[in-house]
């Protein structure tokens, strides 16, 4: 045999053995998030699959709200190992994560997009202290985004404290949400996102919060037809592996999840730009007996008084760690500003 059919043999045969060796490391991973089809987290997820899927051997499977359960069931999957990929708002995570709740301390966060933007790209806390609080939860978290602009929902227009009066308004189950609501004179009810609408249908409650994408795609308007722009914070979420899972990759795939969490990241920033025009065009061309109110500024600085009873709140709930972290974000928001 000649030296080069040899060579051509043995070529054959390691290009051979590299295959299986490539096929044998492809794995299906599982991936969940909160919302519904075409949804902010589907978009993302979406994103993250086409990334994974063209630069590796792996596969994504994908699952939507209610399909493994709730949002605190998706994350004890995520945290038992069975879900190797998450998403799930720090409006749940706070209870694992009391530090997270800071997305919800009202008037923190700016409304302009580019300044969110901005801050969410730049900022030391999201970016530096949070993959580290995540860490000790067996979370490594990949990347924190927003959704868009919170706005409240109501059986009646409101523009005051004394307009929520009496008022139950659903929150997410995390502490500090329940003490805004609080501060801003209504009364808190927390539950799960499954049994909002049936709530507002019945009375059970008079009003709840949602980035108006949200607000529209679960038909909320229909039961809940007052639309008012408080003007008092940002939806944020995010997406996380389960830890041992992702420790335990090789270093290339470490590195390509998060080529693909960014490559997300930037497709989702383009996709949440003006969504929230047109999901309230949506809703308007919808139900003619939706009303949208916008609050004034000198309407804004009474509920942005009563803020500040929350920022106390939130620091008493996570002692220096939490303090550290708010002078963190002040900092990093000033200078995005």
């Amino acid at each position: 045999m000649s030296t080069s059919v040899r060579f051509k043999q043995l070529l054959a045969s390691a290009l051979v053995s590299a295959s299986l060796c490539t096929t044998a490391f492809a794995d299906t991973w599982r991936y969940a998030h909160e919302e519904y089809e075409g949804d902010v987290q589907d978009v993302y997820a979406h994103k993250f699959k086409e990334y994974i899927e063209r630069e590796s051997d792996h596969t994504l499977q994908i699952y939507r709200f209610g399909e493994l359960g709730e949002s605190d069931d998706i994350m004890e999957q995520a945290q038992a190992g069975i879900l190797q990929f998450v998403n799930q708002s720090p409006g749940f995570t706070g209870a694992l994560i009391p530090e997270a709740q800071i997305f919800f301390i009202p008037y923190l966060m700016p409304t302009n997009m580019d300044t969110v933007v901005e801050f969410f790209r730049t900022s030391k806390a999201i970016n530096e202290r949070f993959p580290q609080l995540y860490a000790e939860k067996g979370l490594e978290l990949l990347k924190m985004y927003p959704e868009g602009e919170m706005v409240v929902t109501a059986d009646e227009p409101v523009t005051s404290p004394s307009d929520f009066a009496g008022k139950k308004i659903r929150v997410m189950t995390n502490p500090l949400l329940s003490s805004t609501y609080k501060a801003f004179g209504a009364t808190p009810v927390p539950l799960p996102w499954g049994e909002v609408y049936g709530a507002l249908q019945t009375n059970m409650i008079q009003g709840q919060e949602n980035p108006i994408f949200w607000i529209e795609s679960g038909g909320l308007y229909e039961v809940s037809p007052n639309l008012i722009f408080t003007g008092h914070g940002w939806f944020t979420t995010a997406s996380m592996a389960n830890k041992q899972f992702y420790d335990a990759l090789p270093k290339q795939d470490q590195q390509m999840i998060q080529r693909a969490s960014e490559y997300a990241f930037n497709e989702t920033l383009k996709h949440i730009d003006g969504l929230a025009d047109r999901s309230l065009k949506k809703i308007q061309a919808a139900d003619s007996d939706v009303t949208v109110t916008h609050l004034s500024e000198a309407q804004i600085d009474v509920f942005k008084e009563r803020a500040e009873l929350v920022e106390k709140t939130f620091t008493e709930m996570t002692g220096s760690s939490g303090k550290e972290l708010l002078m963190q974000f002040k900092s990093d928001l000033a200078a995005t500003e």
